[in-house]
């Protein structure tokens, strides 16, 4: 796994990339300061995944996201911020960002975290997950409790086999809740079903 690193606070770039790259399998391939920096490094080194902060002197990580996308295609996006407002996660969503984190997260959060996104998964802030618990996803009277518990683990990052292992249910019958729910939100795939689970 091949990581960028974008931060404007040095410590807490250091932080990460000494982190990560303490972590067999886990190679931090270069750090950046600035969107421009970020898209650049990006460029020169094709990370698997760039973990992004959102405050950046000189503009936003969010203009960073589409330009890194368009230049890495084999790139994925995890937002790491302090910033938590729906308005900057929807931001992060259309722009292309496949996940969104804070940066109160733990070690394991953070490192299953990026895992999911290199395997082509998803995963955003737990207040995703507590509007599927509260009932306010507009199609949570549609879904069975069963589903509800799949969608609840979905949206947290978790794969299949691993929401089979969690609910004691075989990883096909997992993946038949999942093309039901999906199914029942119109939604294509996990980051289109996000939005239709924020009412977005």
């Amino acid at each position: 796994m091949r990581v960028l690193i974008v931060d404007d606070h040095p410590l807490f770039r250091d932080g990460v990339s000494g982190l990560l790259s303490s972590v067999p399998g886990t190679t931090v391939v270069g750090t950046a300061a600035t969107a421009e920096e970020a898209v650049r490094e990006a460029t020169l080194t094709r990370p698997d995944v760039v973990l992004l902060d959102l405050n950046l002197p000189g503009g936003s990580g969010l203009t960073a996201i589409p330009r890194i996308l368009a230049a890495c295609p084999g790139t994925a996006v995890l937002v790491l911020t302090m910033v938590e407002d729906d308005r900057s996660l929807t931001a992060a969503l259309r722009a292309g960002a496949s996940g969104y984190l804070l940066k109160g997260v733990g070690q394991e959060e953070l490192l299953a975290a990026l895992r999911t996104i290199v395997g082509g998964g998803a995963v955003f802030t737990g207040a995703v997950a507590d509007r599927i618990r509260s009932g306010r996803t507009g199609h949570a009277a549609d879904l069975t409790g069963r589903e509800a518990e799949v969608l609840e683990l979905l949206v947290e990052g978790r794969e299949p086999g691993a929401i089979a292992r969690d609910l004691g249910l075989s990883t096909k019958t997992v993946q038949n809740h999942v093309s039901r729910i999906l199914a029942k939100f119109q939604a294509r795939d996990r980051v289109e079903l996000i939005f239709k689970v924020r009412g977005l």
